[in-house]
């Protein structure tokens, strides 16, 4: 925050007038401006270049810690490069990052807690971790949502879909992909790209954080 300085004249204006002013005078003192290490670190952020153009994610390492060193580490590895968006549902999600441009499921880490309690709701444009029908089940997979998906946050006695991030640049291009012509391919009857929309790279390019933990349970999709 930007500081303001002030100057003081003290004139005789008594004992408890002077104290007064001397603490005023010592709170500007030790107010200043805040260090640099006081100062939160900035927000990691992912940019995605797939086939179809380039987009970025902000993580919110703070409500949803796992998950978001989850993907980072997916990021850092260089897992998602050559994967494909295997799942596009107009007005829905779009979801990928588990699937090579053949369909064959490409190797995982252990899965990571459901953190869908963190606060963050699936609105348009956030990112969260895909899973199966088991909560804690999300590894590598994530989706995006296109629309507000009230359905996939959290409620009283289920397990909802944890929100990790956010697109702060290329929704233009999310919409483009979640508009593709979809049909069967691979192992899936449906929701396909009829041409696959493939991720070229994943890099991070600001932040950072911390390694994930390697949580609980099996496999990786969001329920529909």
């Amino acid at each position: 925050m930007p500081s303001s300085t002030a100057s003081f004249r003290l004139r005789h204006f008594g004992p408890l007038a002077c104290l007064l002013a001397l603490t005023g005078l010592a709170g500007l003192v030790t107010t200043g401006p805040a260090r640099a290490e006081d100062k939160a670190p900035p927000a990691p952020r992912v940019r995605v270049e797939t086939s179809l153009g380039s987009f970025t994610v902000e993580l919110n390492s703070e409500r949803a810690p796992l998950s978001s060193a989850n993907f980072l580490d997916y990021v850092k590895s260089g897992h998602y490069a050559g994967t494909v968006f295997h799942r596009v549902i107009d007005n829905f999600v779009i979801q990928g990052g588990g699937f090579d441009a053949s369909y064959k499921l490409k190797s995982v880490r252990a899965p990571v807690s459901n953190e869908s309690g963190n606060g963050l709701l699936n609105r348009r444009g956030t990112i969260g971790i895909a899973r199966s029908d088991l909560p804690h089940s999300g590894n590598c997979q994530f989706y995006i949502n296109l629309t507000d998906n009230d359905a996939l946050d959290p409620q009283p006695l289920r397990w909802g879909y944890a929100v990790f991030g956010k697109v702060v640049e290329g929704m233009d291009v999310i919409d483009r992909i979640g508009h593709v012509a979809t049909g069967s391919a691979g192992p899936f009857p449906k929701d396909v790209p009829t041409v696959p929309v493939v991720i070229k790279s994943a890099t991070l390019i600001g932040g950072g954080a911390p390694a994930a933990d390697p949580a609980v349970a099996p496999a990786a999709t969001p329920a529909g």
